[in-house]
């Protein structure tokens, strides 16, 4: 079988489905995890946002944004927002699943959509809100060597991972950290299936547990 194949296969093992049907209605964000091939290697696209923007400026983060009222779901959300930011057209996107959202720092419930794109995509990022757009292999992710996190940090994922990447390509240097990391470690993790060489903080044979009770102690909160 196919790297593709098999790690479709793989992923959608994870497809929360109507899981969470029974939350509270609060205000939705989705964002949209590309994978790809190249070399026989997984890899993922990243994009760094435009400082002018009002949150997040020039953070790393997966493309995404809110809902609008016109979205149809989810999906719909992740697949919009990438046209808008990086060109990339929601027909050129084959997707896998959706994972377990999360509550982010402003209240959203944020929800991870998974999917594979060509390796041979040419980004067009809109300068008013991308100001670069990056490609970084996926078991990067499970990698102690450009990894550390603040463990007891305030944070709504338990330890606040963190990645220094440079970029073979451009020799940029870029900080991945916060709710973008735990994501692409929870997405390596899953469609690698395997360990981390550092403690995650979840249990990588069952995360749905550990995205669960975490989601509750925030909704508790709110």
């Amino acid at each position: 079988m196919q790297i593709k194949e098999k790690t479709i296969a793989t992923l959608k093992q994870f497809d929360i489905g109507e899981k969470f049907s029974y939350l509270p209605m609060l205000p939705k964000a989705s964002v949209l995890i590309p994978l790809f091939v190249r070399g026989g290697e997984l890899y993922t696209l990243m994009t760094l946002r435009s400082k002018e923007l009002r949150t997040s400026a020039g953070e790393v983060c997966f493309p995404g944004g809110k809902r609008d009222p016109d979205d149809r779901d989810d999906v719909d959300t992740a697949l919009r927002e990438a046209k808008e930011e990086i060109g990339l057209l929601p027909d050129e996107v084959q997707v896998v699943c959706t994972l377990f959202p999360i509550i982010n720092k402003r209240g959203l419930l944020v929800t991870p959509v998974v999917g594979f794109i060509d390796e041979m995509f040419s980004p067009t990022p809109n300068p008013a809100e991308v100001s670069a757009v990056f490609t970084v292999p996926l078991d990067f992710f499970t990698s102690d060597k450009d990894h550390y996190a603040a463990h007891g940090a305030a944070g709504m994922m338990g330890p606040l991972h963190a990645f220094h990447f440079v970029d073979p390509e451009s020799g940029s240097q870029y900080h991945i950290w916060g709710l973008t990391a735990i994501l692409a470690i929870l997405v390596a993790v899953l469609a690698l299936r395997k360990k981390t060489e550092f403690d995650v903080g979840f249990d990588s044979e069952n995360p749905l547990s550990f995205f669960q009770q975490i989601l509750h102690e925030r909704l508790s909160k709110l």
